[in-house]
């Protein structure tokens, strides 16, 4: 390729493109377009180190400022993508600005969803980008009650930080365990188990409706049950969406994410990477979103290559991690609802083991709990390229 490229999301994922680029010798001009500010950044470490205050912003940062030169790539910060035009690969922004390249790589990422009741009250956070936990982190005053609305990966996560800074804190959300629907009964329980002995309240098995206030600051976080559980500060992290609402009538499909083909093709010199892209999974038969860290980085190579020409389906085994107090919790693979759980090497009395999940015959996911290591060992066991159909039948 000789063309330009345009990358719009100065995120893990849009970097990971133009490193991958230039890794590969493409020497065109590359430009990245970012909504916020800042140079890019990771996104794990906000809901832990950065939260937590044992980070300083410049810690989160993905590259020094010169390993971002030496890319001879243009940085456009602080500017979002506000239109599309797929036909001519042309985006329009906030500021009014207009770029257009040979090839565009969408990866905006996510958007947080909200509650009802939550716009304009004081003491209400959502957790996506780095402004959002400098903020929270600055509200965190000793002895503020704080409700994290959201049973999964981030909500947990954030409970788990905001205990260890002493602070009360209530979970709510409507799992009966925490990370019930990802991980299963067997390794949920021990996780609600390992939050309650830290001394996180929890308050699982009804959903939030909606935050109530007073005096334009919230006061409580209001169940389906009718029962309002006071809060001071309380952070809604319940899920996000794929943040494509700029891509309305761009003539790409958006649907769950930006719909692309095999080789994360949205359109002709079109692709996504990322958060916000939904591939077709070759191996497993079936379009596919997966929203961690290792997929921004991995989607983005291939992405990268097939610009190039290479012309390779992008087939991950998918991989995600969650560290929460003191248990470090790898998985690979899927691990779908109603799967057969075992548990293959440790123990959970321990407090370090490895659990198989088999479904209709077919390994379908590992995970570790502290142990990294043997996870990835018995990864080898997935088969990598079980349709979800086969899987599904039980």
């Amino acid at each position: 390729m000789t063309g330009d490229v345009l990358v719009v999301g100065a995120s893990a994922a849009g970097l990971a493109t133009v490193e991958a680029l230039r890794r590969k010798e493409y020497r065109g001009r590359v430009t990245v377009l970012g909504a916020e500010p800042h140079l890019p950044y990771d996104r794990p470490p906000l809901s832990k180190q950065v939260l937590g205050g044992s980070w300083t912003p410049g810690q989160a940062q993905l590259r020094s400022p010169d390993a971002l030169a030496a890319l001879s790539a243009e940085f456009v910060l602080g500017d979002p993508a506000v239109r599309m035009d797929a036909g001519t690969r042309t985006v329009h922004t906030a500021s009014g600005c207009t770029l257009s390249a040979d090839a565009v790589v969408l990866a905006t990422g996510l958007r947080p969803r909200t509650l009802p009741g939550q716009d304009g009250l004081a003491g209400v956070h959502v957790l996506r980008t780095l402004d959002d936990a400098l903020a929270l982190h600055a509200d965190l005053a000793p002895g503020k009650r704080v409700v994290v609305v959201g049973d999964g990966v981030l909500g947990t996560e954030v409970a788990a930080t905001v205990r260890g800074l002493g602070l009360p804190v209530t979970l709510a959300g409507p799992q009966p365990a925490p990370l019930a629907a990802q991980f299963g009964p067997l390794v949920s329980e021990l996780l609600a188990g390992l939050h309650a002995a830290r001394g996180v309240e929890l308050r699982l098995g009804a959903a939030v409706t909606r935050l109530t206030g007073a005096d334009g600051r919230v006061t409580g976080v209001r169940l389906a049950t009718g029962e309002v559980l006071p809060a001071d500060v309380a952070v809604v992290a319940f899920g996000a969406a794929p943040e494509t609402g700029w891509l309305a009538g761009s003539g790409l499909l958006c649907d769950n994410g930006v719909v692309c083909d095999s080789r994360c093709r949205a359109a002709e010199g079109i692709y996504a990477a990322g958060d916000v892209a939904r591939w077709h999974h070759e191996g497993l038969d079936t379009l596919l979103r997966l929203e961690n860290r290792t997929n921004a980085t991995e989607q983005a190579v291939a992405v990268a290559g097939n610009i190039l020409g290479e012309d390779r389906p992008y087939t991950p085994v998918p991989y995600f991690w969650t560290h929460q107090f003191d248990a470090r919790i790898h998985v690979h693979g899927l691990l779908p609802a109603a799967t057969d759980v075992s548990i293959v090497e440790g123990s959970p009395e321990s407090g370090r083991f490895v659990a198989r999940y088999r479904r209709g015959g077919v390994v379908t996911g590992v995970l570790g709990w502290n142990m990294p290591k043997q996870a990835r060992q018995w990864r080898v066991e997935i088969d990598d390229f079980a349709p979800l159909s086969r899987i599904s039948r039980g």
